[in-house]
């Protein structure tokens, strides 16, 4: 617990200071914002404001971690493990990836960035050499970051997808969750406050698998519900790392922002809980903790289905928290009512995990 409050702390502090320097800076090289033309007008008025904003959450992140573990090493209890290690290159590729694309999008000054094929690739390299390195840095008790089962609270022994069918699976969450966390990004402070949620779920998640972890001293009853993780305390600390750097970041971020995430920001975050999930064993669990997420993808994707196929939009805009603010709701109310939706599915996820835990132990 305490590397976890450590990491927080710290994060949170490296981002609240770090990210009004990135506002001067990025303002004075002229890194601002471009707005859909087809989006909601009132958001013309945040042409310019300073994007790549991730950049502090990222950093924060790293700077909560390697504190943590260097006050874990001072300490003798412990240092850092593989399964970090991977969170921390996935979280930092994502975000590379969307840096670039943020980058282009200023220099050309138009709402594009990169195109579909280049920021592709980037993120499909990312993702298959992470599904790759995932299943390797066995831990003494025989476990991998990752496995080849798919998940919901732990393995499910029927459902192996073997080794290939593994990294193309990691693939396919990766690139699902940067993408849901990606179009999530379109008022102030949303995609951060939802981030929170499900960070902080996966604070929880990391540290309950440590205390019963299959490899640690338990009782017969709380045996029987032990799991099968390689780093659950390390997670957590990451988690706690990016959760620190999110909230010190959305002190700025929220309305009316005065920096943006970008794409630096909601690539690395996606990847991030793609990364949970995949690590603590929660892949299909995940759908529940990040519902508004999905909810947002899936707005986007049926939009374009009965558009193509029907030639008529459901939604007045997609993602769908445009549809409310074409309906006249204030950008404030859709906001705060969607992160009270972030934050009753990442409840609701919480619940489902430990209620499954309660039903092998007895409890």
């Amino acid at each position: 617990m305490k590397s976890i409050l450590i990491a927080a702390i710290v994060a949170l502090a490296v981002s609240i200071m770090l990210t009004p320097y990135l506002i001067k800076v990025f303002s004075r090289q002229g890194f601002g914002q471009e707005i859909r033309e087809d989006g909601p007008q009132h958001h013309k008025k945040k042409r310019g404001t300073p994007t790549m904003g991730g950049t502090a959450i990222i950093v924060a992140m790293w700077a909560g971690y390697l504190a943590a573990v260097i006050v874990q090493m001072i300490t003798g209890e412990g240092g850092p493990t593989a399964s970090a290690w991977l969170l921390l290159y996935l979280t930092t590729g994502m975000g590379l990836v969307g840096f670039l694309d943020d980058f282009i999008k200023i220099r050309k000054q138009r709402n594009l960035g990169l195109n579909k094929r280049m920021k592709f690739l980037g993120q499909t390299f990312i993702a298959l050499s992470f599904g790759v390195l995932a299943l390797q840095f066995r831990s003494s008790s025989g476990f991998a970051p990752a496995s080849v089962y798919i998940s919901y609270t732990r393995d499910i022994a029927l459902l192996s997808v073997g080794t290939v069918g593994f990294v193309a699976l990691a693939w396919l969450l990766v690139s699902a969750w940067s993408n849901a966390v990606n179009f999530t990004d379109g008022l102030d402070g949303l995609a951060a406050g939802s981030s929170v949620m499900v960070l902080f779920t996966y604070v929880a998640i990391g540290f309950f698998q440590f205390r019963n972890a299959c490899w640690q001293p338990l009782s017969d009853a709380a045996a029987a519900g032990c799991y099968e993780v390689r780093d659950p305390l390390d997670l957590a600390v990451v988690a706690a790392a990016a959760l620190g750097g999110c909230i010190g970041f959305l002190w700025w971020n929220a309305h009316p922002a005065r920096i943006m995430m970008g794409d630096t920001g909601s690539l690395a975050l996606g990847g991030l809980i793609a990364g949970l999930s995949i690590m603590t064993r929660t892949e299909l669990l995940l759908v529940v903790i990040a519902g508004l997420f999905v909810i947002e993808m899936l707005s986007v994707i049926i939009q374009i289905a009965v558009f193509r196929t029907r030639g008529t939009r459901i939604f007045k805009m997609a993602p769908f928290h445009h549809h409310f603010e074409l309906s006249g709701w204030a950008e404030t109310t859709v906001m705060v009512r969607f992160w009270l939706l972030a934050a009753m599915s990442a409840a609701l996820g919480l619940g489902l995990f430990y209620a499954e835990w309660l039903s092998l132990t007895g409890g």
